[in-house]
């Protein structure tokens, strides 16, 4: 195993240094039937590893007043590591061991487990996980982006330890990457070339015939509407559909989008749906960074008597965002939004490092923003119609709430879908 691809982003800090290294294996990676794998994966990594156990390791990150976390996303495991340039030299190796020599002891796997499955339950009572579940399923049927990163409760039931150690053992076949931000000391590269922790024969080969990752296929055969019952006083809307991997061309002009329709007061969807007709108490727009198709979603949570006219407004927006210029004035705004959103984003040395991380893991070049704020400064709104009448075509509408609504709604829907095909 090499060396990860290293990013050094030096800066004059007061002795803090964040570390963020990317493994290119996230929830999207999960085989066939072991949909939770990842995530209970990354989780595990931090309850041992190399010469440490869950307590010594924990009584040495704390005891340096460092922070230390795994995270799972869709496109890959995060690990974090916050710490002070001094006790740099001790805690960094602690990530190579994480990476190449995992403990994955059989108690620590149920641990991570049933907090799991604890976690996944108390998805099940938010109205707003439901209504995305649905929405996912929709959009991507059963490949790779369809589930939660959490997993799925029947599934993460049944894996094993074993299980996790071939997952374990694959995690750098398609490389990692690890940013430095912040004060790095000047031993700390001839360490890493030199220390144990980062180098081969760390982690150990196992083979399981489960290990088969799924599709990436969309869920077209899904149908465009999905329903998910709640007995409660509210719906959640959510309409949207797949869109473009970060780094395409065409992505800059959905971030602008993005920023026009549902980036804070003064963006479309809450002057429409809040101040002008008081009907929605949460809206926005969901467009995350993704190696695939990333959603491009409206969502708004409304009361049950405002929902019929909540859907009839998001359909507005959206029909009109893709048959409709925006006001000069509008895409104006928004560029100056997304320009702010991405200083707003690089304050801290842990922001910095993390981005970094995803560009690289992604395979874009470490100049990728300044080169989309380019590109959008360059975009007028002719372009921009067209970006999102040929990307944002075909949305996907789910639904939750109680079922008397829904069944006004899914009406709604169908109307707007007969008089779609007519056209």
């Amino acid at each position: 195993m090499a060396l990860p691809d290293l990013i050094l982003d030096p800066l004059a800090t007061p002795g803090v240094l964040a570390a963020k290294a990317l493994i290119r294996h996230g929830s999207a990676s999960d085989p066939e039937g072991l949909r939770g794998a990842h995530q209970l994966l990354g989780s595990v990594l931090s309850r041992g590893c190399g010469p440490y156990g869950p307590i010594q390791l924990a009584d040495l990150v704390e005891g340096c007043g460092a922070g230390l976390r795994c995270d799972t996303h869709e496109d890959g495991l995060l690990i974090s590591l916050k710490c002070r340039d001094v006790d740099a030299e001790r805690l960094l190796p602690v990530i190579g061991w994480m990476l190449r020599q995992p403990h994955l002891r059989p108690d620590q796997v149920e641990l991570e487990k049933e907090l799991s499955l604890q976690a996944l339950l108390r998805q099940k009572e938010d109205a707003f996980h439901l209504a995305y579940d649905g929405w996912r399923s929709l959009a991507y049927g059963s490949g790779s982006y369809a589930h939660d990163p959490l997993g799925v409760a029947e599934e993460l039931k049944e894996i094993s330890p074993d299980q996790l150690r071939c997952l374990a053992a694959q995690l750098e076949d398609h490389g990692s990457v690890l940013a430095l931000s912040g004060t790095i000391p000047t031993k700390l590269l001839k360490l890493m070339e030199s220390h144990e922790a980062f180098q081969e024969g760390g982690a150990q080969a196992i083979t399981l015939a489960a290990s088969t990752p799924r599709g990436t296929s969309l869920g077209t055969e899904q149908g465009t509407l999905s329903i998910r019952e709640q007995t409660t006083e509210q719906v959640v809307l959510m309409l949207g559909q797949p869109s473009l991997a970060h780094g395409h061309p065409d992505d800059p002009g959905l971030r602008l989008l993005q920023a026009h329709l549902g980036q804070g007061m003064s963006s479309l969807l809450f002057r429409r749906l809040r101040e002008d007709h008081g009907v929605a108490y949460d809206v926005g727009v969901h467009h995350p960074a993704r190696a695939g198709a990333a959603p491009f979603v409206m969502h708004a949570a409304t009361s049950t008597d405002r929902s019929k006219l909540s859907l009839q407004l998001l359909l507005e927006s959206w029909n009109e965002m893709c048959s409709k210029p925006l006001d000069p004035d509008d895409l104006q705004l928004a560029k100056v939004k997304v320009r702010g959103q991405l200083a707003h984003a690089s304050q801290t040395t842990g922001q910095r490092a993390e981005r970094r991380a995803q560009l690289r893991g992604l395979g874009l070049p470490d100049d990728h923003d300044q080169r989309c704020l380019e590109i959008m400064d360059a975009l007028d709104p002719v372009s921009i119609q067209r970006i999102a009448a040929e990307h944002l075509s075909r949305p996907l509408l789910s639904l939750c709430g109680p079922q008397a609504s829904l069944r006004v709604l899914e009406s709604q829907w169908e109307a707007r879908q007969g008089e779609a095909r007519q056209r």
